[in-house]
């Protein structure tokens, strides 16, 4: 199945939750009735971003507060002194219960959820344009097959693609409810980063008399150890003193048997259709209501679950699993955090070709002391790690955006190195290239080349597919149609942010 999306313009002037300013928020959106994860990966490498089945992207020249897509590098991420404080606060509360004194104002925000992004769905819950979903699904499955049927007998300049093109997947049909989420990673492959480390007691006397090994005899410290049969693999050399701890060594470090409390991370397809997902869903929703009372002050009747399952639970992305991506696949996911048995907060992620994407957060109110925000912005990072050793090339962090003119939103720049998008010509640029720019303006061109441009800017929007009457057809077919000049000016307009690949790819849907 091809992306499906219904282009409805720009929306100006409306509420910006992170200003007072009068001139309000401005972005592009279009409704999405699927998607591939291939098209929401280039999108976003374009400064779209989805909210539910929404996908929208900041008019940066016009709105209020600029907002620039920023990603982390895992591969290079170290924790800074605060990440390593927020990581050994959570492991002293889960071996001895131990709860911080004080308050936590020190931490940057705890939540990665920005307070527009609320505002945004909001906005779109009272906009009247919603198309016709399921409609729209069988309009499009039976056009694609009487294409199939029909696609000899049609004159080639009058079909945009054939069925197997517009059909392309980046993996083999849905998701299967057989896939373990939870994969063991192959040896020497890392820690299993869905669960917490768990060491028995035998365990930790090997590791003590390998220890005591290697202070009498430094420079062969495994030989006697391994002679008594113990593999070598269990027992990797020890760090250099002066190294630092990875993420890895952080998050897992060994807890006592008699631990206080016990910490799961488990990965959830966003679907009513796994029944994981659908058992757990009602603590999760009540998880979401309780978050938003407490910390955005909405009220419970705004809480709704008809709003907490399109904004969190919808995803218009297709899941796939193809045979070399991750195990768990690609597509949109829920990350539950369960203590003790109970969900004390949930991380709502999408899982695409080059990047784990961070969607949302929400948490246990009472468990603030915890730093939750951070601790799970890092647990996705060590995540994404985790991912990049079977698929090379998922290899970055969408944090979503990054908004210097609000001092709430730059403790995303705090996890480095990280990247801003460039509003103009869409090429990644390092952050602090960036910093001494936006201390002068809110809306900065990134690339410093004066002459480059956007290498997939549309050229060529004769060739825009477009979905019309339940047929497909290249957009300079369809324009012969139309008699209405303010419909080429808003193609057009669709034609120039999603860019020349996607638009060739993605079927706008027109009525």
């Amino acid at each position: 199945m091809a992306s499906v999306v219904e282009y409805k313009g720009l929306r100006a002037g409306y509420h910006c939750g992170y200003c007072d300013s009068k001139e309000g928020k401005a972005s592009c959106g279009m409704w999405a009735h699927s998607m591939t994860v291939q098209d929401y990966q280039d999108l976003i490498d374009r400064g779209w971003r989805r909210s539910g089945k929404y996908v929208y992207k900041p008019v940066m020249n016009q709105t209020c507060c600029p907002q620039y897509t920023i990603r982390c590098q895992p591969l290079q991420f170290q924790p800074s002194k605060s990440h390593k404080k927020v990581l050994k606060k959570m492991l002293k509360f889960l071996a001895k219960g131990e709860v911080p004194k004080g308050s936590c104002e020190d931490e940057p925000m705890d939540s990665t959820m920005d307070d527009g992004v609320a505002g945004d769905f909001a906005l779109i819950n009272k906009l009247d344009i919603q198309c016709d979903l399921k409609t729209l699904s069988d309009d499009v499955k039976e056009s694609l097959e009487s294409e199939g049927k029909n696609s000899k007998k049609e004159e080639p300049h009058e079909l945009l693609q054939s069925q197997d093109s517009v059909g392309e997947k980046l993996g083999s049909g849905e998701p299967s409810h057989s896939v373990k989420v939870h994969t063991v990673p192959k040896p020497g492959k890392g820690a299993d980063l869905s669960k917490p480390p768990c060491r028995k007691a035998k365990e930790i006397r090997k590791e003590r008399k390998r220890l005591k090994l290697m202070q009498q005899n430094p420079a062969g410290e495994l030989e006697g150890f391994q002679a008594q049969g113990h593999p070598p693999s269990l027992f990797p050399p020890k760090a250099k003193s002066n190294q630092p701890k990875s993420l890895e060594d952080l998050i897992f470090e060994s807890l006592p048997e008699n631990a206080s409390h016990k910490l799961e991370v488990r990965l959830v397809p966003a679907s009513f259709e796994d029944p994981e997902f659908k058992s757990s869903f009602s603590q999760s929703f009540s998880l979401y209501v309780k978050y938003q009372v407490a910390i955005h002050q909405d009220l419970p009747d705004e809480c709704g679950k008809t709003e907490f399952t399109r904004f969190l639970c919808s995803s218009p992305l297709e899941a796939e699993t193809p045979p070399n991506g991750p195990d768990c696949g690609y597509g949109s996911f829920h990350q539950q955090y369960w203590l003790d048995g109970k969900i004390i907060a949930v991380g709502v992620i999408d899982i695409l070709p080059n990047c784990v994407s961070s969607v949302y957060l929400y948490y246990d109110p009472d468990y603030s002391f915890l730093s939750l925000g951070v601790y799970s912005a890092l647990r996705e990072i060590a995540f994404t790690r985790q991912l990049h050793e079977k698929t090379s090339q998922l290899s970055y962090y969408y944090m979503g955006f990054y908004i210097h003119s609000c001092p709430k939103m730059k403790y995303k720049g705090q996890y480095r190195p990280s990247d801003l998008l460039c509003p103009e010509t869409y090429v990644w640029v390092p952050i602090e290239q960036c910093l001494p720019s936006l201390e002068h303006s809110k809306y900065c061109r990134f690339n410093q080349d004066p002459e480059a441009v956007d290498e997939d800017r549309s050229t060529e929007p004769d060739r825009l597919q477009v979905f019309h009457k339940r047929a497909i057809m290249p957009y300079g077919v369809y324009k012969k149609q139309q008699k209405d000049p303010s419909e080429e000016a808003a193609v057009l307009q669709y034609a120039s942010l999603v860019g020349q690949k996607c638009s060739e790819r993605m079927l706008l849907f027109r009525n």
